[in-house]
């Protein structure tokens, strides 16, 4: 049995999707996308209900690691979600907005 690729998405295509970070709260605090929400995928089976069901999610972390495997979850709880190809790291390369905790200069951990 071979199993189907995830959705993936361009890290500029994201558009009015709910930006659901899945790194760790010190990467994190270094850099992230504004307006992304942060719940770390050791918290997502436990609070997978914070997730909302009725919008579109894009799901990153720092290379696609991570938010690979919280899609799949996603996925599998009716969330129509997103692997953002690249991570965090293609997003800085591309050159979009970035911002830290504490008005740290932003950078990608």
């Amino acid at each position: 049995m071979t199993s189907s690729p995830l959705p993936t998405v361009d890290p500029r295509e994201t558009g009015d999707d709910l930006l659901l970070d899945v790194r760790e709260a010190d990467e994190w605090a270094a850099g992230h996308a504004p307006g992304a929400v942060h719940l770390p995928l050791s918290q997502l089976q436990a609070r997978v209900a914070e997730v909302p069901a009725d919008r579109p999610v894009s799901v990153v972390c720092h290379l696609g690691g991570r938010s690979a495997q919280a899609t799949a979850f996603l996925l599998a709880h009716g969330v129509a979600a997103r692997n953002v190809a690249g991570g965090m790291d293609a997003w800085q390369r591309l050159g979009l907005p970035l911002e830290a905790d504490g008005g740290a200069t932003p950078r990608i951990v």
